[in-house]
């Protein structure tokens, strides 16, 4: 396919929006980061910023995680780019390497992993850390669908489906062994959004679901009460019941909640402005370029912002689903369908987590929330939406 028919059938309104939020991504990231310590040692004070317009607080913000932030978007548009160009057909010869490569990767965390926050999730080459569980999640994507896909028609019940739950788990047992619940979470949600379409049997997979959170909910009570054991550090189970009653430690796991709430409830319509969040900018909010991005986001932009930035992730998943439909066949519609599953669940948890209503598990918001091993991720990501949408049809060739 020549570059100039190429790029005449590429999905412009996914890209757009993409670049949408990326864009606002950055600007919040700018904020998230500026604090009120920085901008003292400037010769600045609040009188400055408070009259200050947008230009102006624009040029004045720390751009130290900007400009990192945007190189790392320049490699995920280079990674996209590598991915759109490959016809996504050729992949299935390579899946099975793809997925040894993807356990060596994720074994040679826990052997050569740097630590960071009381977890072995990085690894180090020369002056990049890169995170391999988020490269981890796009390859049980492609993998995992080739392993659905040759299976068509035979999987009609749990002893069919037990294989598919071994795939997945393989992997997901090394990432909660470094630990990292959050990441090990979205696994779970890409196999079941991807046995949904598979399994042809929305009933069966549902059911499954269901068994399986109950006994989740009922270890974790069980231990609560009686003290059993669970495959769960004492940190990991306070940080995904600290939802419940964030005020019962106000200082210790639930204080990151109870400041996203206070900065998220104080917004209003349209916010206090960029870099006038008091949450944020007076740095009462944790992690805020990172996990809580969110929080400042809302804090500052308000309830305009927030529905802005909802509205442009109602699109993009959107698109991916019109995308899975449309597919031409099995192999891409699952692809499809689990990209869009990882987005969903990390927008649903990150939110969910700074408004309270979903345990805090360490998820990044996607697209705006700082991080490069995330960015590269969703971005190949988005190529992989984008190169099935490009083959739709055998006629485009």
């Amino acid at each position: 396919m020549g570059t100039r028919r190429l790029f005449k059938n590429l999905d412009f309104t996914l890209i757009g929006v993409t670049g949408i939020i990326i864009i606002f991504g950055l600007v919040v990231i700018g904020s998230a980061s500026t604090d009120y310590g920085w901008w003292m040692r400037l010769g600045l004070d609040m009188d400055k910023l408070q009259h200050a317009g947008i230009l102006q607080r624009l040029l004045w913000m720390k751009k130290e995680y900007v400009f990192k932030q945007f190189i790392w978007v320049l490699v995920g548009i280079i990674a996209a780019m590598a991915v759109i160009y490959i016809p996504y057909e050729d992949w299935r010869k390579y899946t099975r390497h793809l997925y040894v490569i993807n356990l060596l990767m994720l074994g040679l965390v826990l052997v050569l992993g740097h630590t960071a926050m009381g977890a072995q999730r990085w690894i180090n080459i020369g002056p990049f850390v890169f995170q391999p569980s988020e490269f981890a999640k796009l390859i049980i994507i492609v993998t995992l669908a080739d392993f659905l896909a040759g299976r068509e028609g035979k999987l009609r019940n749990l002893k069919e489906l037990i294989p598919c739950f071994v795939f997945v788990g393989v992997p997901m047992v090394l990432i909660l062994l470094q630990p990292d619940l959050g990441t090990s979470l979205v696994f779970i949600a890409v196999l079941f959004g991807m046995l949904f379409i598979a399994a042809g049997r929305p009933l069966l997979v549902c059911g499954i679901f269901g068994a399986g959170l109950a006994g989740a909910i009922g270890m974790v009570w069980a231990h609560l009460k009686f003290g059993t054991w669970i495959p769960l550090h004492d940190y990991q189970l306070k940080r995904l019941i600290i939802f419940l009653d964030p005020w019962s430690d106000i200082q210790g796991a639930g204080y990151h909640v109870i400041q996203s709430q206070i900065a998220i409830g104080s917004s209003g319509f349209w916010g206090k402005g960029l870099m006038r969040g008091t949450q944020s900018f007076l740095e009462f909010l944790p992690i805020r370029h990172t996990d809580f991005i969110f929080s400042v986001l809302a804090e500052e932009f308000g309830f305009l912002g927030v529905l802005l930035l909802l509205t442009l992730f109602a699109v993009f998943l959107y698109r991916g689903v019109r995308i899975a439909a449309e597919s031409r066949d099995l192999f891409g519609t699952l692809m499809a369908v689990g990209v869009v599953s990882m987005f969903a669940f990390h927008i649903l948890v990150n939110i969910g987590m700074t408004v309270a209503i979903m345990p805090v598990t360490g998820l990044p918001l996607p697209l705006v929330s700082y991080g490069g091993s995330n960015m590269i991720t969703n971005l190949a990501a988005i190529g992989v939406l984008l190169n099935i949408y490009l083959r739709r049809q055998k006629t485009i060739f």
